[in-house]
This record gives C-alpha cells, structure tokens and sequence, in this order.
C-alpha cells in the first residue's frame, strides 16, 4: 500500500483537471485550492494547518508570474510541493550526537504506539550506521516488557540492561555507566507508556530527563491515530520539550494528519519513520521525499538507498553485464526477486516509483505468496532449464509442478512473464540505468 494513497489520490486528480487548461485564471486556482483544503481536511490534517497552507500556496499561486507562464499547472503543483516540503521540516533531522560518548537517548510514548519494539529497529539502525548501542528495559509495569525488549535486542544483536522493577531513574543512571565501561557509544533507553497521558507518567519522565540530562528525547506516536497523534505530541512536548518524533505504522491505513500536522503544531521534526514489522523496517524522515510521494512522484532517492543495501556492486555489475549481452536467465529472475525481497517487498518498491499512484494497483496484486510459488517453479526446475527455459516441453512441465506443488498453467504463466521481462530488459538497454546500477 502506499503512503497516504487516498490523499496523493485526491491530489493528483485535482491537478489532473489543471493540466488540461493552457491557461489558468485566478479564478481557477482558488477553486483548486478549496479543492486541496478539503482533501487535507479529510486526510485528518490540523484545521489550522490547512487553512495557512492554502493561504501561503494561493498567495504565490496567483501572482502574475504564475499566471502568465507556459504553464501555469506545472508551476502550481511545484509550489504545493515546495510548501509540503516547508511544511514537514524542509531537511532530514539528524540525530544530535553528544561530543563525549554515549548518546543518550530518550524514548517515550503511549501503550500502543510500538515504542519498544521501535527502540529495538532504532538500535539495529545504529549498529548498522557503525555505532555500539546499549538497550536499557525502562518500561517496569507492562507485563513483558522487558522481556519483550530481550527479544527484539536479541534479533537486533544488541545487549539489553535491565534491572528488573527497580526504579527508572537509577537503572538509566547504572546502564550509562555501563555503556562507558564497555564502550558503547549509543544508550537508549525505552520508558514505560500507559493508555492516555496522566500525571504519574509524565513526573516519572521528567524525573529521568533531569537526572540523565538525555541528547535526544524521542517520541513515538502511531500515525493511523491522525490528530490526536498531533494531540499527544503537543501534550509531551510541552511537558518534556522532546527533540523529535517518530511516526509509527505509516505502512497502515495512515490518512496522512499526522505526517503533515506534527512540525507546524509542535515545531519539533520527524526525525523517523516506521514503514513496517520487520526489524529493517525504520527510515530517516525526508520530508521532501515524502512530499514527492504525497504528489505521486514517488521517491527514487530512497528507492536507490534501499536498493544498494540490497544488491552488492558485484551483482549489480553482473546483471547490467548480462543485460548488455542479452543473457537474462531464469536464475537472475530468481536472484531479483530476492533482492526486491531485502528491499521490503515488491509493493514496497512500487510505492516508491513515480507514477505508480495512477496505475491504481491493490496490494492484492503483489501477493507475497504468488512469489514463493514463482521461486517454488524456478528452484525445481534443472540448472540447464534456468538457464535455456525454451527447452522446457509439457513433460519437463509435468516434472517441475509436481517438484514444486503447483500447476502446468502457472509454470506457463511463469515462463510467458519471464520472456516479457527479457523484452523489456533489451528495451532497457543503451538507455538509462536502473537504479540499483551504480
């Protein structure tokens, strides 16, 4: 699913009807604009916010530079896309690394926003990034907490401490000391949340933020929860003056408040975002590339990064190599899909590509399990077929349905698919590069 799909919906169908004018008048802007107001209205963004965006994009809209350029359509949506970026933060927030190690940081949120299991994905970015992060079990109330933490620490290859019940405080204090004597560089520390905000949570938080004196106080909010996302920021932040937000499930049914609310309300950046349940499932916050997203040109930038993660440069050299040559076989068709696999998926990758919006594709259609049984056939069949499948005739497609569990109609399926990939793959050729070729 994408991003905030029924809003970059929304949108592009209200700029769609701008394009098909040479011209524009003022006229027509402002009534696109009300059009835009009411999409982020329904998409759960701050009443307030709404209104002084449209404001700052018709006032720019509809100067007589706009009007009177070649096109006019292409200059507004450029400035729509210029406010959203300004919106959500202008650059990628970095997180504040203190000059004496560790870094020390803060985790805080609800019951329910997945803040543990995040503390978990923010160390395995950490670790990934080169650094040493220590893991501290803080939540000493919600039944499994702590050994939840285990948990994720254990799969993030990262060393919990923890205390047991024994008060905050002086387990945050014990764990930094460790961390010094064991040379790890990043501390963070995962704090207990509850159900709504009370007294006794934000005392408790604030007696750890004056004892431990934190780089980075981070807070989770889930952003299928919409405005009272923005709510619960506002609320800790005004108690705690956190450094950042991390915004949780945006791989759900997120309509998009939160994401385009939370800056403007708090004044504080998204420094993260959470795209999924695997542990890898963790992003930098780019608010222009997530403003490229909303606007349905996809966000090549974090679909190379993610990309080069999964294909090393001996791969990617082999494959352009191979498709130079014309000598794609089915054991690199194979190969891709498991590089699209470390990428976090085929919908995922679409997501990212530009003009993937219009094609109105369902998540249905990038079926996990339709590509285990592609990888079934393909890993049945023998080396010699992978590598020259015209030689495949009914009885070798009896052999390799029954090895694989699946039918002669989806092997026909599968090899039909493969040849049109090999077209598309020389069509490829002499022009431009994909984006996992460096």
């Amino acid at each position: 699913m994408a991003i905030f799909s029924s809003l970059s919906e929304r949108l592009n169908h209200i700029f769609s009807k701008l394009t098909k004018h040479g011209k524009l008048t003022e006229l027509e802007i402002k009534g696109a604009m009300r059009e835009v107001r009411i999409a982020l209205l329904e998409a759960d963004v701050n009443i307030f916010v709404a209104k002084k965006f449209i404001a700052d994009v018709s006032e720019k809209a509809v100067g007589q530079e706009i009007l009177k350029s070649l096109n006019p359509a292409q200059q507004v949506i450029k400035i729509v896309n210029e406010e959203l970026i300004a919106l959500m933060g202008s650059t990628n927030a970095k997180l504040e690394i203190a000059d004496r190690p560790p870094t020390v940081i803060m985790m805080c949120g609800l019951q329910g926003a997945g803040k543990t299991t995040l503390c978990g994905k923010l160390a395995a970015l950490l670790k990934k990034q080169g650094k040493k992060p220590l893991l501290v079990a803080g939540d000493i109330y919600r039944p499994a907490a702590i050994n939840q933490l285990q948990v994720v620490g254990g799969k993030a290859g990262v060393p919990v401490f923890e205390k047991g019940t024994q008060n905050l405080v002086k387990t945050a204090k014990q764990a930094i000391d460790e961390a010094r004597s064991m040379g790890n560089d990043v501390v963070i520390i995962d704090t207990a949340g509850r159900l709504h905000i009370d007294e006794a949570l934000m005392q408790e938080l604030e007696n750890i933020k004056n004892e431990v004196h934190p780089n980075e106080i981070l807070l989770t909010v889930d952003a299928m929860t919409g405005q009272d996302a923005v709510n619960v920021a506002e609320t800790f932040n005004k108690r705690l003056d956190v450094t950042g937000v991390i915004l949780t499930k945006l791989d759900g049914d997120t309509r998009g408040g939160a994401c385009l609310s939370i800056k403007a309300v708090t004044g504080k950046p998204i420094k993260f975002i959470g795209v999924g349940e695997k542990l890898t499932d963790l992003e930098p916050f780019y608010p222009d590339r997530m403003a490229s997203r909303i606007l349905g040109m996809g966000d090549v930038l974090s679909l190379i990064e993610k990309a080069q993660e999964a294909v090393t440069e001996e791969q990617a050299k082999r494959l352009e190599k191979k498709m130079r040559e014309a000598s794609f076989t089915l054991e690199d068709y194979l190969e891709q899909f498991d590089s699209l696999k470390k990428m976090g998926g085929i919908a995922s990758v679409m997501g990212m590509m530009p003009g993937m919006g219009k094609l109105k594709i369902k998540e249905s259609d990038f079926d996990e399990k339709k590509i285990e049984r592609i990888k079934a056939i393909i890993l049945s069949m023998t080396p010699k077929e992978r590598e020259k499948p015209e030689i495949i005739n009914s009885s070798r497609k009896k052999r390799i349905a029954a090895g694989s569990g699946t039918n002669v109609q989806e092997i026909n399926q599968l090899l039909k698919q493969f040849e049109q990939t090999k077209v598309m793959m020389k069509q490829l050729r002499g022009g431009k590069k994909l984006p996992f070729m460096r």
